[in-house]
């Protein structure tokens, strides 16, 4: 597999992201869809072993009954495309981990690619009710195997505004050197 050329640096990509839930009419390029599908390929697990898999979804039909499997995920219908991210628990102990971290490198890889992202969660840790119906619903709609977790769906497209950037708090807020109390 060739190497590809990321249109952003990393660090750009990072201080640019934003979570975007409005797009423009355009569809994303089969070119640039294959250097999404190639950093998701490539994004790390936990000992290297495929714990996560991705659908690619491009149908808008198909792109809006996925925007119901949650009241939050509206904004999917606007999308250009859409990836579903799915752990094997069974696989590996990691396949949370391993399948949030595919779903950053994919928000940042779009972000490069002059595309906007917004993740919408499937999987919910902390009520199993909640996240047994999401996970169901899109398991049924798009012919999962009940083996795997639906942990997230990400839409993108192309911008329809620049949102400025998040006011954020404080750095020592979250910062500690050598220890939780030493800052």
């Amino acid at each position: 597999m060739e190497w590809m050329v990321i249109q952003m640096d990393v660090l750009s990509a990072i201080q640019k992201r934003r979570e975007i839930t409005a797009y423009k009419e355009m569809s994303i390029s089969e070119e640039d869809l294959s250097k999404l599908k190639t950093v998701l390929y490539q994004a790390p697990t936990g000992n290297n072993l495929p714990s996560r898999e991705f659908i690619l979804i491009t149908n808008k039909p198909l792109l809006a009954q996925l925007s119901k499997t949650t009241p939050y995920m509206r904004w999917l219908e606007q999308a250009a495309a859409g990836v579903v991210i799915i752990g094997h628990e069974e696989l590996s102990k990691y396949w949370l981990q391993d399948a949030s971290i595919a779903g950053g490198y994919l928000w940042l890889a779009a972000t490069s690619l002059g595309l906007g992202a917004a993740w919408g969660a499937v999987y919910h840790a902390e009520d199993q009710q909640e996240s047994a119906q999401r996970e169901s619903y899109v398991q049924d709609l798009l012919d999962i195997p009940k083996k795997y977790r639906v942990v997230a769906i990400l839409g993108m497209g192309y911008p329809a505004n620049d949102p400025p950037p998040k006011k954020m708090y404080a750095e020592d807020v979250v910062f500690h050197l050598n220890g939780y109390s030493a800052r």
